[in-house]
């Protein structure tokens, strides 16, 4: 697909970054090998702003991620595809309004 009306999970508290010489606010969740990278898919009905939960990891996200303190590179290796395709963290469902994120066709595999 184009991308264009697509609808996809970002993380949105990074510091505003350039890339490619345009200012990013923003980095889209993707299911990722060497070979494929494969966005990931909120449940239908998810609304721009729905927040992702993860049962047992209650709390409010930092306002405004700090880079110095590489809180994203700490956390992003327990973020991984479960073999049905449920985006996780430690093992456990990354929901939106208690229904899983999925990846449409890989498994078993990291999320960057």
């Amino acid at each position: 697909s184009s991308g264009i009306n697509a609808e996809y999970g970002v993380l949105c508290n990074l510091k505003p970054a350039k890339m490619r010489g345009i200012m990013s606010h923003a980095m889209v969740m993707c299911a990722s090998t060497p070979e494929k990278v494969e966005i990931l898919c909120p449940p239908c009905g998810s609304k721009p702003g729905d927040k992702v939960t993860v049962e047992g990891f209650p709390g409010t996200p930092d306002q405004q991620l700090n880079p110095k303190k590489k809180v994203f590179e700490a956390i992003q290796p327990d973020f991984l595809v479960s073999p049905e395709g449920n985006a996780l963290y430690k093992g456990v469902e990354w929901k939106i309004n208690g229904q899983c994120v999925t990846s449409p066709s890989m498994r078993g595999c990291g999320i960057k």
